[in-house]
């Protein structure tokens, strides 16, 4: 679960607020890529299982199983990319707080 104080400490430092917004954007692009990365997992979840369910010829059930570690693939460099960003983001952060001082 996220903490809802950790982007809130984040951006309301004692920075100006050109750098404080540009934290924010920062971000919630990378929040929303992630749930881009999500969304596209579940869609090649959702398609692989109805091509192994639904249909009887064997090269769309085929791509319908190949879809399937595609979307664990897709899910989980979405969460990597993430929280890699997310931690250079703070990185960032903290060492602008730190030439401020």
């Amino acid at each position: 679960m996220i903490n809802k104080n950790l982007y809130r400490k984040l951006i309301e430092k004692d920075l100006p607020l050109g750098e404080q917004l540009a934290s924010a954007r920062s971000i919630l692009a990378n929040e929303r890529t992630f749930l881009s990365y999500q969304r596209t997992a579940i869609t090649l979840l959702i398609a692989g299982l109805t091509f192994i369910r639904f249909f009887e010829l064997m090269w769309i059930v085929i791509i319908g199983w190949l879809f399937l570690p595609a979307a664990l693939i897709t899910m989980y460099l979405g969460t990597y990319r993430y929280i890699k960003m997310r931690d250079l983001i703070k990185h960032v952060e903290i060492k602008s707080m730190e030439n401020k001082i």
